[in-house]
């Protein structure tokens, strides 16, 4: 769950992940542990960082406090990226596509996590190669600093851009999402009921819904003798 860092700013923390090192020593074993955290404001600001500490909380505080130092802009149009991306760092690969509105983060944890605290809510993402979690976040951070902006792509090229084909389908998007009016509750996707009226695995019949298993029918030198009681005949 995300920890709020600063009201003012609004900033977030989010931790990656926890990872525990032992380095042996003449008196034993030394444990040390390291925490990979990303920060953000969910508005087009994020930043990560790695740290090392004798206990978590130490290591998590040191973690946070760099990420702020490397924080970047990331330009967004509409709740998703400009243009696709790639990054690369060491075995991993990282490809980013811009999605329509209502896609979602379609994304792992690990790339959710700072796609989320950018502010980012449209997304198409794909893993290639080693999936480290430290990999994965610089490669993410590699493949964000490439975006760019239609206006400076035009100022770069020298010419006049058009309407990109991104900002066609948002729009797009946008015109079919469905209006919500003030104080009425957002529709809601339809929901899979079937079953939900059945009492166990054999409906309304309740029971494990299976075929039962017969008791073996005793034989007659089995059951021993009929006693008068039991209706038998007398001799």
């Amino acid at each position: 769950m995300p920890e709020i860092l600063d009201e003012s700013s609004s900033l977030e923390s989010h931790t990656v992940g926890v990872y525990r090192t032992a380095s042996t020593v003449k008196g034993g074993r030394r444990f040390s542990f390291g925490a990979l955290v990303v920060v953000g404001n969910r508005n087009g600001q994020v930043g990560y960082g790695y740290a090392k500490a004798n206990e978590v909380p130490l290591a998590i505080e040191k973690a946070q406090k760099y990420a702020r130092r490397q924080m970047v802009k990331i330009p967004r149009i509409g709740g998703t990226i400009n243009h696709q991306v790639e990054g690369h760092f060491s075995a991993s690969k990282v490809r980013l596509i811009p999605a329509a509105p209502g896609t979602g983060v379609v994304a792992g944890g690990t790339v959710r996590a700072i796609l989320d605290m950018a502010g980012v809510s449209d997304c198409l993402s794909k893993c290639f190669g080693s999936t480290n979690a430290r990999n994965v976040v610089k490669a993410v951070f590699e493949g964000l600093e490439q975006l760019r902006t239609p206006e400076q792509v035009a100022e770069l090229r020298g010419i006049e851009l058009d309407q990109t084909e991104i900002a066609t389908k948002i729009e797009r998007g946008k015109a079919n999402m469905p209006v919500t009016r003030a104080g009425e509750k957002r529709a809601r996707g339809p929901v899979n009921t079937i079953g939900q009226d059945r009492k166990g695995r054999g409906g309304q019949r309740g029971g494990g819904g299976g075929r039962s298993r017969r008791a073996p029918e005793s034989t007659p030198s089995e059951q021993g003798p009929a006693t008068e009681a039991q209706g038998g005949a007398k001799v």
